[in-house]
């Protein structure tokens, strides 16, 4: 995964808009082969939707796995513990691009995690294969690199002020591959796959809604290079903000965000 700095507040600005994608994925998800589950959420975060998963299956045993302190630390101060129904939640450091199971799950998630993971459909077998038959690995991701909230970042990072700081920390357009090729992907490796992509369209409201928003997400690479520096920093966050306004107007009952997302659902063979 990036090596940014993420800040779990300003992340969590926007955790309603961010967690209806993942309750989404979690409604097409089948009945678990155990009563009492075992499941993975990779990249989890600040554990604000890893809780979402003891709700669905209240006697499960639910690991968050993320690789950034700030946000495990948010995560084991707010939701560790156990749950109401008898299960337990619990949070440990864990590198997505390398991590496998080292025990049989039930359901490996991930929400809005894996475009941050170079090659992360060469993860998928070694993920299946410590599935239980029965089991599923369900994910979803940004669709939207091509949308002006990403290529305008990426041009501006492009230009001659910036380029040698910001050019090659950004995410590329090759971090999320085609719906058909998650689904050949998976259906090869034995898998009952669906895969679907949603387009929601948020209404932020605020002062430069869609720069507060990006903050928490896609710019935190950028920003983490000019930490060290901020002046450089308010003045490409000043440059970033005149492009998005021009891109997202505001309107009377706020700002229109289109945000596409990438739905999988794999099923191993019972």
């Amino acid at each position: 995964m990036t090596n940014a700095i993420w800040d779990p507040g300003q992340y969590l600005r926007h955790a309603g808009h961010r967690a209806r994608p993942f309750t989404d994925l979690l409604a097409r998800v089948p009945d678990l082969p155990a009563r009492a589950p075992r499941i993975a959420d990779l990249g989890c975060g600040p554990g604000n939707v890893t809780v979402l998963l003891t709700r669905r299956w209240p006697a499960a045993h639910v690991t968050g796995y993320d690789n950034s302190p700030e946000m495990l630390d948010a995560a084991h101060t707010e939701h560790e513990g156990p749950t109401a129904g008898g299960g337990r939640l619990d949070f440990a450091p864990a590198d997505v691009r390398t991590w496998a199971p080292e025990e049989p799950y039930d359901l490996i998630v991930s929400n809005a995690t894996l475009q941050w993971v170079p090659g992360h459909m060469e993860r998928f077998a070694d993920w299946i294969a410590g599935l239980r038959p029965g089991g599923a690995l369900a994910f979803q991701v940004p669709d939207n690199i091509d949308a002006p909230l990403h290529a305008l970042m990426r041009e501006l990072a492009g230009t001659p002020r910036w380029k040698s700081r910001l050019a090659d920390v950004l995410r590329h357009t090759d971090s999320v591959h085609t719906p058909g090729a998650y689904l050949d992907r998976l259906a090869r490796l034995g898998c009952a796959t669906d895969v679907w992509q949603t387009t929601y369209l948020h209404v932020l409201q605020g002062q430069d809604p869609v720069l507060d928003w990006v903050k928490g997400t896609g710019l935190r690479p950028a920003l983490t290079a000019l930490a060290d520096d901020p002046e450089a920093r308010d003045a490409f966050l000043a440059e970033y903000r005149d492009l998005l306004r021009q891109a997202y107007p505001s309107a009377p009952y706020g700002t229109v965000l289109p945000f596409r997302r990438l739905f999988a659902v794999a099923v191993k063979e019972a």
